[in-house]
């Protein structure tokens, strides 16, 4: 790659010829302030707008400014960033966005998260120089996401995340000058939309534009309530994120102390998410060993790939994008779902009371969860099965808002029975750990031979899409995995076209699985971040003493008392679901 020589603040460095000046500056560890820039580095994506010209800087021979974001450097060049007409710049631009910015930064979701927030106290502004007439638009609220355009900056970050990387194609910039904003087609709700509620746009909006809708006091209320049996349910990609909002180092797993605090939250039980991803294995990948069979005794009418169904974003992803694929997905529930259908009937009966009293309230790393505890099918004679879905920021808060000292807590264990788990359940919130966990038993299954080495390693990667083959038993087994809704779509548009060799697809909606979900600690595009997520999670599945879903006794005992065998009568009707083909606006 050509090079060329670049002199930044009097430092000279030799670079790519190419690159921006912003992405030059950091090599030699200048920081340029930034707004609208998002370096999606790792699946090569990057923000373009270059709208808000919070970065700009004075290059020589140049009579404007340039914004650093977007200007490439040339051999030769020469750029000073820290000029006083380059800072005056900035600050004049800082004060003309907070002009038309409402003033609730103590109310707002984001204070404390918020980059514009940031920006304002690094500039020690204090008095806004500009007022007059602030821009007004009705607020959105949907089961999982809060729109409130008052606070959007233009930075079109959302529009990148929604458009370009997850192909879902929601949010565009819309109108001019001082009306211009971001927005649906025709400003319709979000719920109107093929909004998929990944949480993708809310995890990159540097203000509170974009938020979740938070169900907190909700749970609050609910534990407050006497007549009530409130029981929690937390995802496996919860425990490997939560510490970071106490100043933990990402990858630092935290579930016993999470537990403890759920305890002193005053929850009646504190049960494990994990528990129903082991349910789910039992239902899954017995759904896809008689799919496999029929189609190796040459059952024409067999669909497959089989796609996995844990991710309520995909689903209905694919319920606006591909319903002529509708049959291919699994038709087992999320475990979210499974779970609250189970503690609403075989723990309702333990408890000899009906489902009615039970409150179920799931803590997730993902803002789609909201709205797929909101999916009328999941409701029995209008009970919701899981009452309450909140985000792994939503529990932080509540530790926090009740005085609980999380660094001080013992290590607590999970309730039982719905608190037992496996290592294959654990590795759920990882991409890839869905489908290795269904390769661990099914294998067993399939062969009637022990798995002694449970790591499917050639099923971990980081990569966006991967493909992977596993030998059972002299039958090579071809799987695809990807994260991302984008990627999902390139392995769909494979099915479509007949391409595909696969036999079982898993596809999640965030980077790297649950653990890069919009509902967990900001991690501002940052790989590395959910990378250690992932590590923690692997760490944890190790050191679990069963590694494989049906080897958990409590399933096993689950399945003798209450549900019978896998795809059973019983079991269809609790833990299996249908897919709605949606309309595609």
């Amino acid at each position: 790659m050509e090079k060329c020589k670049v002199t930044i603040d009097g430092k000279t460095i030799e670079v790519e010829k190419g690159i921006t000046i912003l992405e030059a500056a950091k090599k030699i560890g200048i920081k340029i302030p930034t707004l609208c820039h998002l370096d999606l580095h790792d699946i090569k994506m990057v923000n373009k707008a270059a709208s808000c010209r919070v970065c700009v800087v004075e290059v020589e021979g140049r009579k404007n400014l340039a914004p650093s974001c977007s200007t490439p450097v040339f051999d030769g060049m020469k750029v000073i960033t820290n000029s006083i007409r380059a800072l005056n710049a900035r600050k004049i631009v800082l004060e003309l966005l907070l002009s038309d910015h409402p003033k609730e930064c103590l109310t707002c979701a984001k204070s404390g998260e918020c980059e514009l927030q940031e920006l304002a106290e690094e500039f020690a502004i204090r008095k806004i120089e500009f007022e007059g007439e602030m821009s007004r638009y009705r607020k959105d609220y949907s089961p999982s996401i809060i729109r409130d355009m008052d606070k959007c900056v233009m930075c079109r970050r959302c529009e990148t995340m929604c458009n370009e990387v997850q192909t879902v194609g929601v949010l565009s910039g819309i109108n001019r000058g001082f009306n211009s904003v971001v927005a649906t087609f025709f400003e319709k709700n979000l719920e109107d939309t093929t909004c998929t509620y990944c949480g993708q746009c809310v995890a990159v909006c540097p203000t509170g534009a974009l938020t979740e809708v938070d169900y907190s006091w909700d749970v609050i209320n609910a534990i407050a309530n006497p007549n009530k049996i409130v029981i929690v349910q937390t995802a496996p990609a919860v425990r490997a994120a939560l510490g970071e909002e106490f100043g933990l180092e990402p990858g630092t797993s935290v579930t016993g102390k999470m537990v403890a605090a759920l305890k002193r939250l005053g929850f009646d039980y504190v049960f494990d998410t994990d528990f129903a991803a082991d349910l789910t294995i039992m239902e899954e990948a017995s759904e896809f060993l008689d799919r496999l069979t029929r189609f190796l005794n040459g059952d024409k009418s067999v669909r497959l790939p089989i796609l996995t169904s844990c991710c309520p974003a995909w689903i209905k992803f694919f319920e606006h994008h591909f319903p002529e694929l509708i049959d291919m997905p699994s038709t087992a529930k999320s475990p979210q779902q499974m779970f609250g259908a189970i503690a609403k009937s075989y723990f309702a009966d333990i408890l000899q009371v009906p489902r009615e009293k039970i409150v179920v309230v799931s803590v997730m790393p993902c803002l789609a969860k909201k709205y797929e505890a909101s999916r009328p099918e999941f409701k029995v004679n209008g009970n919701p099965d899981v009452d309450i879905s909140i985000t792994t920021r939503e529990l932080a808060r509540l530790i926090k808002q009740a005085n609980i000292d999380f660094m001080s807590l013992p290590e607590e264990d999970f309730d039982k029975p719905l608190g037992e788990s496996t290592g294959a359940g654990v590795i759920f919130g990882v991409t890839g750990g869905v489908i290795e966990a269904a390769v661990r038993t099914a294998y067993e299954w399939y062969t009637g031979k022990e798995l002694r080495d449970v790591e499917f390693r050639q099923l971990r990667s980081d990569e966006g899409i991967r493909t992977a083959s596993v030998n059972f038993g002299g039958f090579e087994l071809n799987i695809g995995i990807s994260y991302g809704l984008g990627n999902a779509r390139k392995l769909l548009e494979e099915i479509k076209s007949g391409k595909s060799n696969y036999h079982a697809i898993e596809i999640m909606a965030c980077p790297g699985g649950c653990i890069g979900g919009g509902g967990q600690p900001y991690h501002h595009g940052n790989l590395d971040i959910i990378r250690a997520r992932a590590r923690a999670i692997y760490h944890e599945d190790r050191h679990k003493e069963i590694r494989k879903s049906h080897k958990n006794p409590y399933i096993i005992e689950l399945y003798e008392k209450y549900l019978g065998k896998p795809l059973s009568e019983k079991s269809h009707k609790l833990l299996h679901t249908h897919y709605f083909k949606k309309v595609l606006y």
